[in-house]
């Protein structure tokens, strides 16, 4: 009978560290009972859930003035959907009046400010919103040398003063006509 109940105790603390490891792996278990590390920062005092994580967050677009705003109005008033005078506010007769306009010009009604709303109002810029903005490319300028030929590398005999920086300008180069 001896065997029998070595065999529960076994079975007994084999189920606890199941479940201790299923609570560790989890989460389960609270910072100030564990000391493991959560995404990679050592867990602190109180619940896991204490801390806020701040995440690299891309820019997003700023809130048009109270000027922009009364432009936008005005052009809806133009358009003939916006009845009132403008308030520089965005309000729910703007947003009703942005939604008519942009749903007859076939586009997403939603009353908000973008791009092809923008163009179609005529305040926006004539390819703002037709496709992403293009890298700038850097521009070389190769400016030719004084006698007219591309530059040319030195040829040593020892391949010493290949660089473009130790290489002497040709006498003929020197000399002005």
């Amino acid at each position: 009978m001896k065997f029998g109940a070595t065999m529960r105790q076994w079975a007994s603390v084999a189920g606890a560290c199941l479940f201790a490891w299923t609570l560790v792996v989890s989460g389960g278990v609270s910072a100030s009972t564990s000391r493991h590390t959560v995404n990679g920062s050592p867990a602190g005092k109180g619940s896991l859930h204490g801390k806020k994580r701040h995440s690299k967050r891309t820019p997003m677009q700023k809130a048009p003035t109270p000027e922009r705003i009364a432009e936008i109005q005005s052009a809806l008033a133009r358009a003939g959907y916006y009845q009132n005078d403008p308030s520089s506010r965005w309000d729910a007769n703007t947003v009703a009046a942005m939604q008519k306009f942009q749903s007859s010009n076939g586009l997403d009604a939603t009353g908000k400010i973008d791009a092809l709303s923008l163009q179609k109002l005529g305040l926006g810029s004539s390819i703002a919103g037709v496709s992403p903005p293009r890298p700038v490319v850097p521009q070389t300028i190769n400016s030719p040398s004084p006698s007219g030929a591309p530059p040319q590398a030195s040829n040593s005999a020892d391949g010493a003063g290949s660089s473009a920086t130790s290489a002497a300008p040709p006498a003929e180069a020197l000399v002005q006509k």
